[in-house]
């Protein structure tokens, strides 16, 4: 990534960071960003907690919606409890954790600019 490039993104991430300052009034890590992203994915919040399996699947749900926009999954429908689930179409690259993370918060900035 070229040096403006990063600049362009640096600023887009934060302007992600400050959404959620504002709406939650602190700075989220990036799993409870996939978190929220998860929710909204799952559309009908239920009145109770989730459970630590449903949270984890909320964040996969997060993560096959935003790598959907490139491709690498599609969305295959809800199921009898209103989940949303995803087929995989073709594996992500196999990268480091860093180029992992920031392929999600590049995904992350573009599902929250589609959403304006």
């Amino acid at each position: 990534m070229n040096l403006i490039a990063e600049i362009e993104f640096q600023e887009k991430w934060h302007n992600v960071e400050r959404y959620f300052i504002e709406r939650f009034g602190k700075k989220p890590d990036l799993e409870a960003i996939l978190y929220l992203i998860g929710i909204n994915e799952l559309g009908d919040v239920p009145t109770k907690d989730f459970t630590k399996e449903q949270k984890q699947d909320l964040m996969h749900i997060a993560t096959c919606a935003l790598l959907a926009q490139s491709g690498y999954y599609e969305y295959d429908g809800h199921d009898g409890d209103g989940w949303p689930h995803y087929k995989l179409v073709e594996n992500p690259p196999t990268e480091s954790l860093q180029k992992q993370e920031l392929m999600l918060k590049q995904h992350i900035i573009a599902y929250f600019e589609d959403e304006e």
